[in-house]
């Protein structure tokens, strides 16, 4: 691991096509995992430490706009990652507009739809229209950070400790798992009024 994260950090990593594909799925699941995580806990102190509430709207504890957010670092950064306070700075900018500009549009094109709304959230100092504020914006810097040197190295030493099929077969089967229930509960089931996750796990008493 250690070499892997030398090699990377240094640029002298060359991975096969099959690896990037590979790494590029771990890190949709990592991150929009990392999302859910994230919002679990915090939403509980948010809630007054009463209940847990699931986020997000799929079956699976994955949000997809932090998977966004870390396909936007990986992209913003990567060549800055030498530079620990640039990645944050990179970080915080590109997940904060992601954020902002988000909200605004669901906002206007939903009459009016919110699916987080920091007006009424703890922690909101900097809020802006409820899309976003410092809280959320500095989270995302560290975040960033926390994805550039730990997680991203460990989804490519992940690859180079596995043989191409195993890995091929464990990170797409993964990720076409997430998918296919987001977009399952996003298109499908909104086209063809079917139940989605979001109607049945209130049914069972689940706070969101």
């Amino acid at each position: 691991m250690k070499k892997v994260f030398t090699d990377y950090m240094n640029n002298n990593l060359s991975l096969e096509k099959w690896q990037k594909i590979g790494v590029l799925c771990l890190i949709i699941i990592f991150a929009g995992l990392f999302g859910w995580i994230y919002e679990f806990i915090f939403y509980f102190f948010d809630g007054g430490m009463k209940e847990f509430y699931f986020q997000g709207g799929n079956f699976l504890p994955w949000i997809n706009i932090y998977a966004y957010g870390a396909l936007l670092i990986f992209l913003s950064t990567f060549k800055w990652k030498k530079n620990p306070l640039l990645v944050i700075l990179l970080s915080a900018l590109v997940c904060g507009l992601l954020e902002y500009f988000s909200g605004l549009i669901i906002y206007h094109l939903f009459d009016g739809l919110r699916l987080w709304d920091y007006n009424v959230e703890i922690l909101n100092f900097g809020n802006i229209g409820g899309f976003v504020c410092f809280r959320s914006v500095a989270f995302f810097g560290i975040s960033g950070l926390f994805f550039m040197y730990v997680v991203l190295p460990f989804c490519i030493f992940i690859s180079t400790i596995m043989n191409k099929k195993n890995f091929l077969v464990l990170s797409i089967t993964l990720v076409s798992i997430i998918l296919i229930d987001e977009v399952y509960n996003l298109i499908v089931a909104r086209v063809f009024d079917l139940p989605r996750a979001y109607d049945i796990y209130s049914k069972l008493g689940v706070k969101y």
